[in-house]
Order: structure tokens, then C-alpha cells, then sequence
């Protein structure tokens, strides 16, 4: 089997959150045969930019059922002889690698990648190895991320990619009231 290179990314939130994809979720996918989008897309436009990149499979995130956004819930794909899940992991409580690691028994999958956290994760659990790409956009308390997935035959490498600066609305809030009342004096 020739070795597959895979984009993940979740929770972009175009443009309810943000207003557009990082430069640089283009530059670092720019050589991957797929594309796997963990949910909370929005905006169809984002998976048809994407699409120019690489085939993009993408699930829907709790919040794209309330754009109108109908996605698959789950997905699955074999990669050689790797079966991989994808579903946007809209679980109680958020991130519980417990519930997580019951979601992959269900699909019946090697990986199982989800978002809804918007914190990158890598934590193998049992047989099964979970995946967080975290968010390009709207991060919390972690760095603004997408991955690369490479499999090669069984063999599996996971790269966390920083897309940008931390963001935190708190001190951007923080800021701009700064610089508002600087404006006042």
C-alpha cells in the first residue's frame, strides 16, 4: 500500500466564529490525499475550499444541524488496514476518552477522530487510538491546530501542526477595551 497523508481538522466555525480559514490550514494540507473534517463546519463554502485541495469527508458538529448543515453524523474509512472514524464527538462529559473509546467499539474502528473540544488530542486507549485535531479558529486553552494523519499499512505517524498565535476572546475583549479607553483620554 502506497502511504496515505491525511488533513484533519475540526470546529472551523465559518463564520459564526470566524470569518475565514488560516493561510496556513492550506499550506499544510496542500499534500495530503484526504481531508477529514470532524464537524462544526458552518458554512458549506469551507468544505468546497478544502475540496481544492484533496477529497474532503466531513460530519456534523452540534452546531451545523442549527446552520441547516446536513452532514453525516459518523463516517467511516479504511486506510490500508486501518479503519478510521469520524464523528464530531458531541459527548457528555466533553472529551471523555471513556465515552470516546465506546464510540470507536461502536463504528467498529482502529482511530476514531472527533472535535467538539477544540483541544488537540492523541491518547491511545485500549486498541484504539483517539484523535483531536483541535480547532484552526477558535481554540481554547491551547493553540490554534489541525494534524497530519500518515498511515502506512499498520503504521501510524500523527503530527500536530500550530496553525497560529494562542487566541483567547477573554484578552482580545481585554485588549480592545484597552485600546478603546486609550482612545478616550
Amino acid at each position: 500500500m502506497k502511504v496515505m497523508i491525511i488533513g484533519l481538522i475540526s470546529d472551523t466555525h465559518i463564520s459564526n466564529r470566524a470569518s475565514k480559514i488560516p493561510e496556513k490550514v492550506f499550506e499544510t494540507f496542500k499534500n495530503v490525499d484526504l481531508i477529514l473534517h470532524a464537524g462544526d463546519v458552518i458554512e458549506e463554502s469551507v468544505i468546497k475550499e478544502l475540496e481544492s485541495l484533496a477529497p474532503v469527508i466531513a460530519v456534523q458538529g452540534n452546531v451545523d444541524i442549527l446552520n441547516g448543515l446536513d452532514l453525516p453524523k459518523s463516517k467511516v474509512i479504511t486506510a490500508g488496514k486501518t479503519k478510521i472514524g469520524l464523528n464530531h464527538g458531541d459527548i457528555r462529559p466533553r472529551g471523555d476518552t471513556q465515552q470516546l473509546y465506546y464510540l470507536a467499539k461502536e463504528l467498529d474502528v482502529n482511530i476514531l477522530i472527533t472535535g467538539h473540544t477544540h483541544i488537540p488530542m492523541a491518547e491511545e486507549v485500549n486498541d484504539v487510538l483517539l484523535i483531536n485535531p483541535g480547532s484552526p479558529t477558535v481554540p481554547r486553552l491551547s493553540d490554534p491546530s489541525v494534524m497530519i494523519l500518515e498511515i502506512n499499512d499498520n503504521e501510524v505517524d500523527l503530527e500536530v501542526i500550530k496553525i497560529g498565535k494562542p487566541v483567547c476572546s477573554s484578552l482580545q475583549f481585554a485588549q480592545s477595551k484597552l485600546e478603546n479607553s486609550k482612545k478616550i483620554d
